[in-house]
């Protein structure tokens, strides 16, 4: 399901902000950049999406402004003391001046400059903060997808009707009862049997009962209109039915796929045809749902 919020935030000089962000997805896989040192959120980040979320790929960004910090200028002694020690063997040796103050400084890495570390206090502080923003900015991106799964409510209510009207359609083909079918089956077999001697009547009523059996859709449409009725009930429910109605579907689908295979009527089969499309549609839309 998708989503998007932003959170910002100010603290003592601190400025922050939180984009997390959503999309479609079958299992939940979430994603965090955070800026250099703040890594040890990343835990507690990953925890919090998935206590309130079970799908979708999820996306979080912290950008952070820290305010300037003190700086210092450090000699490193380790570099000037090797410089002294070249300095010196070279004026020893090619009457060469000692070199003054400010050219030893000017060598790159005699002078290093030094910002001031922040606190463990400051870093605490400001780990909380950061927190307590994405927990907001976490609970708009929920707000956000229960706002888009109540629009797609409507869509997949008006999707099961569809289903539900189309095996009312089938149930009440002619093609499709019992009787007819056995009428058709059994002129078929007669039309067979004529060319073949020795079948007796009893043979031929075992075999349109058998084929008549095999031919019967009534199973599959009491399946679908459990499965319309299953739907429905998790939708009441209110609970993340996501993965559940995704099951739902391919049951949906199986169940179409043998209405289609058993038909032998041009009438059944188009209904057979408008069910599966509508039951894809439906699939379509709970892949987007919590």
């Amino acid at each position: 399901m998708t989503g998007f919020a932003r959170v910002e935030g100010t603290e003592d000089g601190y400025s922050w902000a939180w984009e997390v962000r959503s999309v479609n997805a079958r299992s939940l896989d979430v994603r965090i950049r955070l800026p250099s040192g703040m890594d040890r959120l990343e835990a507690g980040i990953r925890k919090k999406v998935s206590d309130k979320l079970n799908r979708g790929n999820i996306s979080a960004t912290l950008v952070i402004a820290r305010p300037p910090r003190k700086q210092e200028v450090v000699i490193n002694s380790e570099i000037l003391e090797q410089v002294l020690s070249i300095s010196n063997q070279m004026s020893e040796s090619d009457d060469i001046a000692r070199p003054r103050v400010d050219g030893l400084l000017s060598v790159r890495g005699v002078i290093e400059l030094q910002e001031e570390e922040e606190t463990d206090e400051e870093k605490t502080k400001l780990d909380a903060e950061v927190e307590k923003a994405f927990e907001a900015a976490l609970d708009g991106l929920v707000e956000n997808r229960e706002s888009e799964g109540k629009r797609l409510l409507d869509s997949i209510i008006s999707h099961l009707d569809e289903i539900a009207g189309y095996v009312d359609d089938a149930a009440n083909i002619d093609a499709a009862q019992p009787k007819a079918i056995a009428n058709k089956l059994r002129e078929q077999v007669r039309d067979l049997a004529g060319e073949v001697s020795g079948v007796t009547e009893d043979r031929l009523a075992q075999e349109v009962a058998l084929l008549a059996t095999k031919a019967d859709i009534r199973e599959e449409l009491d399946r679908l209109s459990a499965h319309v009725a299953g739907a429905r009930d998790l939708l009441a429910a209110g609970s993340p039915v996501g993965r559940k109605l995704d099951f739902l579907c391919q049951e949906f689908n199986r169940e179409a796929n043998t209405v289609c295979s058993k038909s032998s009527d041009l009438d059944l089969t188009r209904v057979g045809l408008e069910l599966k499309a509508v039951i894809e549609r439906l699939r379509e839309q709970i892949q987007n749902i919590e």
